[in-house]
């Protein structure tokens, strides 16, 4: 049986053993379900079951490629779950935590990143594939000119590492783009004091106008607050996650 690859899904086949295997040696073993989102014909999953053989869960959105892996992985059996990640509670799986794993869908995987940044109190970890660009972003320092409103809420929460890349001809169909790995690792003493409402309202704010400094960017939210002037002097890529922190916190 063959699957094949759904554009509108934005599917490309992992097809590299090696890469397959790297990415589930990077899963840190802690105990918990391992959840693979768009396992395709399961490559990765065959790594992750190596590893995982009674933790290993997944979820697909596409009916064929379900078919094919209660055909070729029976030890799934009752461990894959049909459906879009993006409209499924987490929480409501089963698992108090669980680890993210996956090649993800490129169309999607900002959306699958923010979906971890909610459910953040139930996933310790993930191990992810992205588009090169995208990845970088997750993982850049202030400062850096890839640094932005991904980097700002994800590193509110997670330690972000850039693990290694992956070039086009390891997928079937090849993607038109590089792409790399990062790994993400819950940390609570990361946690902003402020609600990741006015985080995120904050950041997207100031990053729609980056070139401006804070002063120009932030002045539609200011009102009468009072924001340190050595902050209102700086463009948004200049700022620490602290620094928005303590904005978001005088918006609050």
């Amino acid at each position: 049986m063959k699957v094949k690859a759904k554009k509108y899904l934005g599917q490309h086949f992992l097809r590299n053993e090696d890469v397959c295997r790297r990415i589930a040696e990077n899963v840190d073993d802690n105990n918990l379900q391992c959840l693979e989102i768009g396992p395709g014909t399961g490559a990765l999953t065959s790594e992750l079951l190596k590893r995982f053989p009674q933790r290993t869960s997944v979820i697909e959105i596409d009916e064929e490629s379900v078919v094919y892996l209660n055909r070729y992985f029976p030890e799934l059996k009752d461990s894959i779950i049909l459906g879009d990640v993006l409209n499924i509670d987490l929480r409501s799986l089963g698992w108090a935590k669980l680890n993210v794993v996956g090649n993800f869908p490129y169309n999607i995987s900002t959306q699958i990143i923010f979906k971890v940044i909610e459910h953040r109190d139930v996933i310790p970890q993930v191990v992810g594939m992205f588009q090169r660009e995208v990845a970088q972003r997750y993982a850049a320092p202030p400062g850096s000119k890839n640094y932005g409103i991904t980097s700002v809420l994800t590193q509110a929460y997670y330690h972000v590492e850039y693990l290694f890349e992956v070039p086009p001809e390891y997928f079937d169909p090849p993607p038109k783009v590089h792409s790399a790995v990062i790994k993400l690792l819950r940390d609570e003493s990361l946690d902003p004091k402020c609600s990741h409402a006015a985080l995120r309202s904050v950041v997207k704010t100031a990053f729609n106008q980056r070139r401006k400094t804070l002063r120009n960017s932030l002045k539609g939210l200011m009102g009468s607050i009072e924001i340190p002037s050595h902050l209102l002097q700086m463009r948004p890529e200049q700022l620490s996650v602290r620094d928005f922190e303590e904005i978001a916190l005088l918006f609050e």
